[in-house]
């Protein structure tokens, strides 16, 4: 994926430029090209070559199973012509839904361009092997362009003009996904800003009016905080070492507007190396600060903790439920925060997460487990 940063010169002005370390990437062996390699390694290479030796009258070369390789290069040659039909006409009428001129191009490229392409291939090699055994084939090869063959080709060949279509389909709407999802977590830290800092501000200023020398050690902790959400979580992934610290942050400056409440946050020091997506877990935590009890009865609790194994990354945080919520039926769960990280754990671990939501014993219960790429 080609990625964009701007970024602003000595004049003011805003310059935007290009991430080429993301484009040069390793090619990657996709299903449509796997299955391209292997049409043509045992249909074009084997099969055909198996069917023209069948249809000519070579004799046979005793211990040697493939005699006559000019035979296997000719049906390679003959049929180099579908590339642009597969590659590039197939998934670009599907594309526009240009069913009829699919049909219309079809037919005339196996039963007009085909055939003529076969004479000249034979032709051709019918000039390079003079002399030799094989040349008797060749004089005759476009006789054996059949229904058959075309037939076979016309199926082998659509099927994998109709996997890159899919192929290609299925690419642009996970790209459209991970674009809606990178505008949701945009408007989530959109909405975050302004409360967490209306609300750290106000502790600060409570702090302040008392004289509290710990009150320089929460400005530079809000300070680090706001820098991650604001630049940090701009990359596609962070360390998990870093989430950690943004929480802990986090469930600190909450313990100070609350007290008497108990609020922890529990995790190891993590490899640097472990990556996750950023603030994946924050709108459970923000659900659970949300809907807590501890907002409005003292010794209420916010407990939450991350555990690491070879395999998996483990995060659960309970919170002590608010009755009157309760009382007036409406749920303590939902709005964007949940759905974006039901979206994100789809698109970032698809089948390899769990999350599950639950209430029991006046309490409200998130826990989220990663399976380690």
């Amino acid at each position: 994926m080609q990625k964009q940063a701007f970024v602003e010169n000595k004049h003011g002005i805003v310059n935007k430029y290009y991430d080429f370390s993301t484009i040069m990437k390793k090619p990657v062996l996709t299903f449509p090209l796997f299955f391209e390699l292997i049409i043509w390694l045992f249909y074009v290479g084997i099969y055909k070559y198996s069917a023209y030796m069948e249809s000519s009258s070579l004799p046979h070369v005793p211990n040697n199973d493939l005699p006559y390789l000019q035979i296997c290069l000719y049906s390679i040659c003959s049929t180099l012509l579908l590339i642009p039909y597969y590659r590039w006409l197939v998934p670009h009428l599907l594309q526009r839904k240009k069913y009829l001129g699919l049909f219309v191009l079809t037919v005339a490229y196996f039963l007009l361009l085909m055939p003529l392409n076969n004479i000249g291939v034979s032709w051709l090699f019918k000039m390079t092997t003079r002399g030799l055994p094989v040349n008797g084939f060749f004089k005759f090869a476009y006789q054996y362009w059949d229904w058959n063959m075309m037939f076979t080709d016309l199926i082998a060949f659509f099927c994998i003009g109709l996997s890159r279509f899919s192929y290609q389909n299925e690419i642009k709407r996970h790209q459209s996904e991970t674009d809606n999802l990178h505008l949701q977590l945009n408007m989530l830290k959109t909405q975050l800003q302004p409360h967490f800092l209306f609300n750290t501000l106000n502790s600060l200023y409570g702090l302040s009016l008392v004289g509290s020398k710990e009150t320089p050690r929460f400005i530079l902790l809000l300070s680090q905080m706001m820098q991650y959400i604001l630049y940090d979580c701009d990359k596609e992934e962070v360390s998990l070492q870093e989430e950690i610290d943004f929480l802990k942050g986090y469930f600190e400056l909450e313990q100070q507007k609350f007290p008497k409440a108990s609020i922890v946050f529990q995790a190891p020091e993590v490899d640097e190396a472990i990556k996750i997506p950023p603030l994946l877990f924050l709108p459970l935590v923000e659900n659970s600060f949300k809907h807590g009890r501890h907002k409005l009865e003292d010794h209420a609790s916010v407990l939450a903790h991350i555990t690491i194994s070879p395999t998996q990354i483990s995060f659960t945080i309970q919170n002590d439920k608010l009755q009157t919520i309760l009382q007036l039926g409406t749920k303590p769960v939902g709005g964007i925060g949940l759905v974006n990280i039901k979206k994100r754990l789809e698109l970032y671990y698809p089948k390899q997460h769990q999350l599950t939501l639950t209430e029991e014993n006046g309490q409200y219960v998130a826990s989220v487990i990663l399976n380690r790429k």
